[in-house]
């Protein structure tokens, strides 16, 4: 149900979203991606259980987007943001810059 609703808010805007495996097993369960360029790296985690798991996850991500470019073999851009949509209820930044967002956030 989250793919399917980012999609809908996106496309309202211009954008479009995906899903990110690479070869080293790290994931994104949806990549946001607007026109001009801009992303954001998602995961859902409905149990707060699966929030540290996520975060880890996206964190991960970041810091291989960071080594390639610190390498010089590309020059990648960085996510925007990096989100956990949760069944939680509240919506917070965790110290790490990882956005926690509570499912609900998403019907308006």
């Amino acid at each position: 149900m989250c793919f399917r609703d980012l999609r809908v808010y996106s496309s309202a805007l211009g954008g479009r979203t995906s899903y990110y495996r690479d070869r080293y097993g790290l994931e994104a369960d949806c990549v946001l991606h607007l026109n001009d360029g801009r992303y954001a790296l998602v995961e859902f985690k409905l149990g707060s259980n699966g929030i540290e798991e996520g975060a880890s996850h996206l964190i991960k991500l970041k810091q291989l987007i960071k080594k390639v470019n610190e390498e010089k073999r590309a020059k990648l851009r960085e996510p925007e943001f990096v989100a956990v949509i949760t069944g939680g209820e509240m919506a917070y930044t965790r110290n790490d810059g990882v956005k926690i967002i509570p499912i609900g956030c998403l019907k308006n």
